[in-house]
């Protein structure tokens, strides 16, 4: 009974160290994983990684990890723009998770399987891409938009200035606009056209109320799936399949 008791401890004991060490170990490469990413990406931040599932060594020794999840705070996405304040735009958190990371043994590359995520994009940031300047819609007519919000109902609400004549109209006006992804584009149409006062042809007012931002060259190749219009700014789904990681 003494003999089963004391294997017993020395069971509990072995038990203890081993997750202890597979704590430290898991700590060290995602340590490592987040100076990688970094480094690949030419990230300003440090991202975070955290490395899912246990025991960690068990899925070290058969060189895949079930899953992985990553976060980058101000990760600033290529637009295709050729001047330096059109190149790119903010997004305030892109996180995702990747399924089935294979690594080489000397871990300088590891690649998902499959990957789901979300990136968020506020709506200062999103008006960059709409015509913010007085653009000429009608004889003796300018407009611009001066603010993107949230609609409510998943719309984006685009709120327009107006200047008839040399004067500009006392209020601005909004429309409520859908969003949607199309390829690699985020795309903004006004689901009706905003009341000036005065007859516009329709193909010159949605050259103001529409707009698209592309969002290119995201993390290990990464794609836009869906978005929606949220309180701050818009919601959007990303994916992929064989992401790279690393290398």
């Amino acid at each position: 009974m003494r003999a089963l008791r004391i294997t017993l401890i020395v069971v509990v004991i072995l038990g203890g160290l081993f997750v202890i060490a597979d704590r430290v170990a898991v700590g060290f490469a995602e340590d490592k994983a987040a100076d990688r990413i970094k480094s690949t990406e030419g990230l300003a931040g440090t991202p975070d990684v955290s490395i899912e599932g246990f025991p960690f060594l068990t899925q070290v020794a058969g060189g895949e990890l079930d899953d992985v999840k990553i976060g980058i705070k101000n990760y600033e996405a290529s637009t295709g723009g050729t001047s330096a304040a059109a190149a790119t735009i903010r997004i305030d958190h892109l996180s995702a998770e990747m399924h089935g990371v294979v690594f080489n043994g000397d871990y300088s590359s590891a690649t998902a399987d499959s990957a789901t995520g979300t990136a968020s994009i506020a709506y200062d940031e999103l008006l960059k891409a709409a015509k913010a300047e007085p653009t000429q819609v009608a004889s003796g007519v300018t407009a611009r938009v001066i603010g993107l919000s949230d609609g409510g109902n998943g719309k984006i609400k685009v709120t327009v200035e107006a200047t008839v004549l040399g004067t500009k109209l006392p209020q601005p006006v909004s429309v409520l606009s859908s969003v949607s992804v199309s390829g690699d584009t985020v795309k903004v149409h006004a689901d009706s056209l905003p009341k000036l006062g005065v007859e516009l042809a329709e193909g010159r007012i949605r050259a103001i109320t529409d707009f698209q931002q592309k969002i290119d060259e995201l993390p290990g190749g990464i794609q836009l799936d869906k978005v929606e219009a949220a309180k701050s700014g818009v919601d959007i789904s990303v994916k992929g399949s064989d992401v790279k990681l690393v290398g």
